[in-house]
């Protein structure tokens, strides 16, 4: 196990309209207020189509899984909730890891990894808390083959 302890700073909060591309609207968000590291608490709203990706076996692999192709949704599709972490990678970049779980017509849930590529349908709304004290990195992780969190005190 790997933890640090911090602060909450301040809260972020935005609103996304139509046609906007979720995550680019986070990044230019968090850009515009100068958010490096942080969390996303929360988000709701609605998608037209959605573009995920899960975990699967890939035998090729030294653990065994990764992520395959994009799983994607058709149509209206509920944003039920979104979270995840703001970043930073090792050459300083911001890096956002999302998560979404969705629901759609039918009121069947999906969920998963956010991708690009959707878009607001009505409007989408989020809030992101900066934080202090920690520095939120992510690193290339030879074992698993993947980015992982890799959280540390702020010096």
């Amino acid at each position: 196990m790997q933890s640090a302890s911090g602060t909450l700073q301040r809260v972020v909060a935005m609103r996304l309209a139509p046609g906007e591309d979720v995550l680019d609207g986070l990044k230019r968000a968090c850009a515009e207020h100068g958010v490096k590291e942080g969390l996303i608490l929360g988000g709701i709203g609605s998608l037209n189509g959605a573009a995920f990706m899960n975990p699967i076996p890939l035998p090729d692999k030294k653990a065994g899984y990764g992520y395959g192709e994009p799983l994607r949704l058709e149509g209206p599709i509920e944003l039920v909730a979104l979270s995840g972490q703001i970043c930073l990678g090792a050459d300083g970049e911001t890096l956002f890891h999302v998560h979404a779980s969705l629901s759609d017509q039918q009121g069947h849930g999906w969920g998963g990894h956010l991708i690009e590529g959707n878009k607001v349908l009505l409007t989408t709304d989020i809030l992101v808390a900066e934080v202090g004290g920690i520095a939120m990195g992510r690193r290339y992780d030879e074992d698993l083959e993947v980015l992982i969190f890799n959280p540390t005190p702020k010096k």
